[in-house]
């Protein structure tokens, strides 16, 4: 019995070794030892063989004995039972995607539940149909992989889909979304920036969607529908998101969410096209936790029933043309029990009124006020509202004091913005905040006399901005100022004066540091130039070369050390800023020749050396920039020929200015091949021979209506933008031009040794506004293809030696107001115009074959000569006199004669009936003196007419 027993016992053990592998299916224990399939491994591999791996994220992916398991690679997920492929994410990097097209071998992997290709470049190719038989799939990610042409309309097969996004490709334009009808299961929904303007019965398609949660159609185009569609289903939507698109406040889209969404908690309908007043029906939907309304054109204030959102949390109402007063905005906000908003954005609108007690928002977190009109002091309730994190006040005409009371119990404020009033800062010297910052921007404010001493207790901020805010200190012992962290700083415009702390701060990589228009003095400091924006200009720093070369920094981008006081050489070093893309180093007092490192700025777009004394050529190693957009050399001691390569290697060059130097020889033939010029400055050097014809291949000078592509040229980094600038010759003094740049399009060739005659293709230029050749050697005519030039507003021909007539076409354009020709060999009369007439005798003058106005000198048949203008006026008078003499004459005459003729024919009789003589004795007198006057006047008459 016993050894039945035992008997009976072996088996059934080693029915269970046998059973293992099922029964670990069964209870959800895997096989250490399973892996994937080989079918769905070679699609997997095939899948690779269409993908572009830059970086290597797919360097798992290999057949290498040892690495055969697919389930193992980076992306990859098996299911533990069945080692089926079940996840693919192929998600990587924004910053490193990777690249290709997506195989339809995904087909394969009939298993597969989730699919994310999302931040890759699949380079506008389309999405595989064959994808369309996952019939497994749940969550599909398509967003921002630069897919294009047509959706396929087989995803409308993936009935078990309950996530889909394709936002953010370059589809075309879609023509109907029938083919979602069929995801009965979707919840989440995001196909932003799809063109949908055909799609007129989309609200019909979302509302057959019944477990829809989050629908996302930002930048859709989406059309405003009229009226509102039949609509039976409920949804269960919580999140929408249109913003973006054209919508009105006429379309029944808005109608369809008040009436049939009055679920949702968070709607997006920023910068729409909503005008006029803030629907009162907002507060139809109570179950609204988050409202976001910017940037459209709402007007007056919010609606009293918004009083009764009671979970109402955020609202977001920026850039609109709201014109309440702020305490009716807080008073309609205020209704229940206890108040719930957190967040308010009311920045950007012309709200008025003083700052009201905020008190009953005591969950506020958030409070956007910037940019408005309100007035007044700030109340010291402020300083009560416990949870307030991030305070924006700025661009508000504030006035008064505002001080630690308005602090006292902000003790969770990390954000504080407030910028352009009148407030006055006062805090006491060992006062000591209840916060922790992590930004600060006080800008054009009064802080008073010292950098805040209350800063030294802050330990946490990385954004500090106290620009142009009346600061007078000394830096060096301020060392303090700088976090222990990557940081941006602004400390210009002050008067803080010293010298630069000589900090070992490691937190400076990645840094921006801008302390330019200060009185800062002495040496840079190695630490500075670890980050990537540093702004020294307008300072009177003196000593730089041991600094620069320390500090190795391939991340600087922007680097501005122009106005300074820095002499000596140019340190040699610059192959360790390769990443510079911004290096302004002009008006300091270096010396001796460009070093030829500067050649390894391969990145570099704007290199400004001008005022100096540098010598010496070009380095060729500059031709390595091809980057290169704005070069200024000007007012330094250059030499040598203008290199040919300037014109091969920088395409992308905008601004040449190499004026006021020592360059010789011709002027190379090459630099018609910069194509985006539009200022080229070579005055003031030996230049000689004739001026190229080709210039016509200039065709940003063509354009007057579109700059170059590259004018456009500006650099960003974290919350700083920077657009370059230019200083030009404009009638003869220099101007600073930063936001008008495309505006600024001129050829400046002045004195020079330039010789020939005055290319006829210039005309073609006629996107210039400034052309002064003036002071070399040019002969022969003006040719008249320059009144072409409809832009022009300069002209300077002067001191050469120009011949023959001033063309008449110049007297075409209007837009000329500085104009000189003086001292040259032109001949015959000015030609006369409206816009000629305007400019005074200099600009003609030293050209002693030249006549008429406003020369003194007459021309052949001339008297004295006049304003054209003056002529016609004066002459249109004289005729005027001549009409009216010659009328009043006539008039005379027959006024004389009908008189005579009437007077007698009536009063003859009497005159002569003497029975009538005695009653009119009187008449015989008044006979007597009509006569006599009567024959005086005639005689006058006579001798009139004969004269």
């Amino acid at each position: 019995m016993g050894g039945s027993s035992l008997q009976l016992l072996l088996t059934f053990f080693i029915f269970l070794l046998c059973m293992k592998p099922a029964l670990g299916n069964y209870w959800g224990v895997g096989d250490a030892n399973l892996g994937c399939k080989e079918r769905e491994r070679r699609a997997l591999i095939k899948i690779k063989e269409d993908l572009i791996d830059d970086y290597g994220h797919l360097s798992s992916w290999s057949t290498k004995v040892g690495r055969e398991d697919c389930c193992k690679w980076r992306g990859v997920h098996c299911n533990n039972q069945t080692g089926h492929v079940t996840q693919l994410n192929l998600s990587i990097s924004d910053v490193e995607p990777l690249r290709g097209k997506l195989s339809p071998f995904l087909s394969e992997l009939q298993y597969l539940t989730f699919l994310d290709v999302s931040y890759n470049d699949f380079n506008h190719t389309q999405i595989p149909k064959s994808i369309a038989s996952l019939s497994n799939l749940r969550h599909l990610d398509f967003s921002q992989a630069n897919f294009g042409r047509n959706i396929p309309f087989q995803l409308g097969n993936l009935s078990s889909l309950q996530y889909l996004d394709l936002a953010w490709n370059n589809f075309n334009e879609l023509e109907n979304l029938e083919w979602l009808r069929p995801l009965s299961s979707l919840n989440f929904l995001r196909m932003s920036s799809v063109n949908l303007s055909k799609v007129n019965n989309w609200l019909q398609v979302v509302n057959k969607l019944p477990h829809l949660t989050s629908l996302y159609l930002r930048s859709c185009n989406l059309p405003n529908i009229f009226p509102i569609p039949h609509v039976n289903s409920s949804t269960s939507l919580d999140v929408v998101n249109l913003s973006y698109n054209n919508l009105t406040l006429s379309s029944s889209v808005l109608e369809w969410l008040f009436n049939s969404n009055t679920s949702v908690v968070e709607l997006y309908l920023f910068d729409n096209q909503f005008q006029g007043l803030i629907p009162n029906a907002f507060s139809k939907i109570n179950s609204l936790e988050v409202l976001i309304l910017d940037d459209n054109e709402f007007e007056g204030g919010i609606p009293k029933s918004f009083s009764r959102m009671c979970n109402l949390k955020t609202l977001s109402l920026s850039s609109n043309n709201l014109s309440v007063q702020l305490l009716g905005i807080v008073h309609n906000l205020t209704g229940c029990a206890n108040n719930s908003i957190e967040e308010l954005y009311l920045d950007n609108n012309h709200i008025m009124g003083s700052f009201p007690d905020l008190t009953t928002f005591s969950s506020l977190r958030v409070l956007f006020l910037s940019d408005n009109r309100l007035s007044g002091t700030i109340p010291e309730s402020l300083g009560k509202q416990s949870n307030l994190e991030r305070l924006y006040i700025g661009g508000n005409p504030f006035e008064g004091v505002i001080s630690e009371a308005h602090f006292s119990k902000l003790t969770k404020l990390k954000v504080f913005h407030i910028y352009n009033n009148s407030l006055v800062f006062n805090f006491s010297f060992n006062w000591v905040p209840p916060f922790q910052l992590e930004q600060l921007y006080l800008v054009s404010c009064q802080l008073g006399f010292g950098l805040p001493k209350w800063l030294q207790t802050q330990k946490s901020y990385y954004w500090l901005d106290l620009s142009n805010s009346t600061i007078l200190d000394t830096l060096y012992n301020s060392y303090w100022i700088f976090p222990n962290q990557k940081f941006y700083m602004n400390l210009s415009d002050n008067q803080i004066s010293g010298h630069i702390p000589n900090l070992s701060l490691e937190s400076s990589f990645g840094s921006i540091i801008d302390l330019s228009s200060n009185e800062l003095e002495g040496k840079i400091p190695s630490f500075v130039f670890r980050g990537v924006h540093l702004d020294l200009s307008k300072n009177m720093l003196s000593k730089l070369a041991f600094s620069l070369c320390v500090a190795n920094n391939n991340s600087l981008r922007f680097l501005d050390l122009s106005n300074n006081q820095l002499s000596g050489e140019l340190p040699d070093c610059w192959m360790h800023f390769e990443g510079l893309k911004i290096l302004k180093l002009g008006n300091n007092n270096f010396y001796g020749k460009i070093p030829s490192s500067v050649g390894s700025l391969i990145e570099i777009e704007t290199l400004d050396l001008g005022n100096n004394n540098f010598s010496g050529e070009l380095p060729s190693s500059l031709k390595n920039c091809p980057k290169l957009i704005f070069l200024d050399l000007r007012n330094n001691s250059l030499s040598g020929l203008i290199p040919m390569w300037l014109g091969r290697s920088h395409p992308n060059l905008v601004d040449l200015i190499l004026r006021s130097n020592h360059f010789y020889g011709r002027m190379p033939p090459h630099l018609c091949h910069l194509t985006h010029l539009q200022i080229l400055d070579l005055a003031w050097n030996k230049i000689t021979g004739s001026i190229p014809k080709c210039l016509n291949n200039l065709i940003s000078l063509m354009d007057k209506k579109n700059p170059s592509v590259a004018i456009n040229h500006s650099y960003e980094v974290l919350s700083l933008s920077y657009v370059d600038h230019t200083i030009w010759m404009w009638k003869g003094r220099e101007y600073e031009y930063k936001n008008n740049l495309v505006l600024v399009k001129s050829i400046d060739l002045s004195s020079n040794k330039l010789n020939g005659v005055i290319p006829e293709e210039i005309g073609m230029l006629d996107g210039l506004i400034s052309l002064n050749l003036s002071n070399n050697l040019l002969t022969g005519k003006i040719t008249s293809d320059i009144g072409l030039l409809h832009s022009l507003e300069v002209l300077d021909l002067s001191d050469n030696k120009l011949c023959g007539e001033i063309p008449s076409t110049l007297s075409l354009i209007d837009r000329l107001n500085f104009l000189n020709l003086r001292n040259n060999n032109l001949s015959g009369r000015i030609p006369t115009s409206t816009q000629l007439s305007t400019f005074s005798a200099s600009a003609y003058e030293g050209n002693p074959n030249l006549c008429g106005f406003p020369l003194p000198k007459n021309c052949l048949g001339e008297e004295t000569p006049q304003n054209p203008t003056v002529i016609r006026s004066s002459g249109d008078a004289s005729m005027q006199d001549e009409e009216d003499g010659y009328i009043t004459l006539g008039f005379y005459v027959s006024a004389a004669i009908g008189f005579l003729i009437c007077f007698w024919g009536v009063f003859g009789t009497l005159l002569l009936n003497k029975s009538w003589r005695s009653h009119f004795k009187f008449m015989n007198n008044f006979k007597d003196k009509l006569y006599v006057n009567g024959v005086v006047n005639t005689a006058r008459l006579q001798r009139q007419l004969q004269s």
